[in-house]
């Protein structure tokens, strides 16, 4: 199988001398091409600082990251924003989309900055449309569209340039209950039709039941455990959640 994603012995520290918070400790993982992976952990666990590493957005104090065989910690800050731009898909709690583009113009944004050729953007943004079934607000601006709608496009210009990796930070926090499912069982059809390799940041544990696996984080170090389809059976998972009890205290 493919790797896609190495995290080797990543570690973060913040602050200067005498005063250094260490934030991630020793992660390493991996991930295969087509996984589906959560990363779940309490307020302050290090589970946003290690997406923000393997996002470029920030940098690992020491260790390696591989996304698609290249090494991100050795490139330029040049090569890192066109790396970000070409392998990286990002989908973010607060939808991120430019109130002034319609639907379709913000899908289209994706591929016109890789300098993709006219024609070529008008069939990919139909052609993610249709797999997310947002077809029918390509025409609508962000603030005709609900939440879960303004979610779904936002995916789809993650998706859209065929990125090497999918990083999506509490994509369904914004979101009520329905429109949560609709987006995660949209997830599911996108790894399955079009083995989409996504990393997905959550507290939530319904939204990690639709998850390969789950890599646990607390206080900064990551703890390895079974997922919904690895004998971490979906139901343990959303009984938790009913009953408030997240999975991974």
């Amino acid at each position: 199988m493919q790797k896609i994603l190495s995290v080797e012995h990543i570690e973060k520290y913040y602050g200067n001398k005498g005063n250094v918070t260490k934030a991630l400790d020793d992660i390493s993982f991996t991930l295969d091409k087509g996984e589906f992976v959560g990363i779940m952990g309490a307020s302050g666990s290090g589970k946003t600082t290690l997406l923000n590493c393997i996002s470029t957005i920030d940098t690992a104090t020491a260790g390696h990251i591989f996304i698609d065989g290249a090494d991100i910690t050795r490139l330029n800050s040049k090569q890192l924003s066109r790396f970000r731009r070409e392998q990286l898909g990002f989908i973010f709690q607060d939808f991120n989309l430019l109130d002034t583009l319609t639907a379709y113009e913000n899908i289209a944004l994706a591929l016109a900055i890789i300098k993709t050729p006219a024609g070529g953007i008008d069939v990919s943004v139909r052609q993610v449309a249709k797999a997310l079934e947002i077809e029918e607000v390509l025409k609508k601006y962000p603030y005709q569209m609900s939440g879960g709608q303004k979610q779904r496009v936002a995916c789809a210009r993650a998706i859209v340039t065929n990125p090497a990796l999918i990083l999506a930070d509490e994509p369904t926090g914004a979101l009520d209950s329905k429109s949560a499912r609709m987006l995660l069982e949209s997830f599911e059809r996108l790894n399955a039709d079009l083995e989409a390799t996504v990393l997905m940041v959550t507290h939530d544990a319904f939204t990690a039941s639709y998850c390969h696996r789950i890599l646990f984080i607390k206080d900064g170090k990551n703890f390895q455990r079974a997922g919904a389809r690895e004998g971490y059976p979906q139901a343990v998972l959303r009984k938790n959640h009913r009953s408030g009890n997240a999975a991974w205290r």
